[in-house]
């Protein structure tokens, strides 16, 4: 293996030809996850695109149907392979009363967004979905002895092989983040040479296989004002961030910066990459989300293929049937194209030998004879 490839535990081979099973968790059940999954399959044509799984309440399904008068019918499986095609499967992973209390986190609305996300995940691990979208969860909701992380990706870190790297995206830019939920008091000291040339590795990788981009073009942002201003403003660029893009750079990877942030947005450059690498949170998303906010929030390095719509449970309109679920139809049709894409991947990077072999091979063993094999020779 050449210095510049990457093995990617996040392709997965598929192993029928049903229609994709999207695994679908409820969320947060005192937010608006049961709205947008109501009004996204109201739309029967994205029943030719997936056969969607819920995974969730039965009876708390219900009382946000009412809520909000939906139309929407669930078909309740056991399991995500039994789910049929053309209908809203759901799987009761809460089976008791689960009080809803539309715009409050609760630890009892965090309970069942956790037993969700479980029973989902070791679905996908059993094969019986192709892929997750994750309705919005409050962090404090569902932060507890039994779940303790600080949200969906450091969750699906802990489940699963790789090294997660979340990437926003919207029709303008993707943007993946060196940190996540961190502190704003603790981010300079947890960029290293070592995180970053993993995430810009992992970024790379994603690109090919999720994006199916053959030669993506990186840009990494700088962690301090103007880049540290020749080391005025700090020394992190100078002395980290650029000895890792020289050594990348090197080995082929095409990655470019760093980059000051505000100029970076504010000139448009992020029109001339394929995606952004920002050093945290607030750095990347803000504009972001500024320019477009049908964002959708994409966990790669992972074998797993997850989503999620980039807003929150939005608890200050729940239950008020007002909620815009463009973002989480958004996820669900990323979640689609990246499985897609990975299938394409896999295919277009399999060893040609043991085809070749069979293909060469009678079905009794005996080798096959081509015309040229009976052709006299001279």
């Amino acid at each position: 293996m050449s210095p510049n490839e990457t093995t990617s535990p996040a392709i997965t081979k598929p192993t029928s030809s049903h229609k994709l099973r999207i695994g679908i968790t409820h969320g947060d059940t005192n937010g608006i996850g049961y709205e947008l999954i109501y009004k996204c399959f109201e739309d029967e044509a994205m029943f030719d695109l997936c056969t969607p799984v819920i995974y969730g309440s039965a009876r708390v399904a219900t009382y946000h149907k009412k809520a909000f008068n939906s139309d929407g019918v669930f078909n309740i499986v056991a399991d995500g392979a039994e789910a049929q095609e053309g209908q809203l499967n759901l799987v009761n992973c809460i089976p008791e009363e689960v009080k809803v209390d539309f715009g409050h986190p609760t630890a009892e609305s965090g309970e069942a967004a956790r037993r969700a996300l479980e029973t989902a995940v070791a679905e996908y691990k059993a094969g019986k979905i192709d892929a997750i979208v994750t309705a919005p969860i409050s962090k404090a909701a569902i932060n507890s002895e039994k779940f303790p992380y600080c949200g969906h990706t450091e969750f699906l870190s802990a489940s699963f092989e790789g090294e997660p790297l979340m990437i926003l995206c919207n029709k303008l830019m993707r943007v993946a983040l060196a940190t996540t939920h961190l502190p704003i008091r603790d981010i300079a000291a947890a960029i290293s040479p070592e995180l970053l040339e993993s995430k810009i590795r992992t970024l790379s990788q994603a690109l090919r296989t999720d994006f199916l981009l053959s030669a993506p073009r990186i840009a990494v942002l700088g962690l301090n004002p103007h880049c540290g201003d020749e080391g005025v403003t700090g020394t992190e660029e100078k002395e980290i961030i650029q000895p890792v893009i020289d050594k990348l750079n090197a080995e082929g990877i095409d990655v470019f910066g760093p980059f000051a942030a505000d100029g970076f947005f504010g000139a448009g450059a992020y029109r001339n990459f394929d995606a952004v690498l920002a050093m945290y949170h607030d750095q990347g998303l803000a504009p972001l989300k500024a320019l477009s906010m049908e964002g959708v929030n994409i966990t790669c390095g992972l074998n797993v293929v997850r989503t999620s719509p980039d807003h929150g449970t939005a608890y200050d309109i729940a239950g008020k049937g007002i909620a815009d679920a463009s973002s989480f139809r958004e996820a669900l049709y990323a979640a689609i194209t990246i499985c897609r894409n990975r299938r394409t991947h896999l295919e277009a990077t399999a060893d040609p030998l043991p085809k070749l072999y069979h293909d060469r091979r009678e079905e009794g063993g005996a080798p096959r004879r081509f015309m040229r094999d009976t052709m006299p020779q001279e």
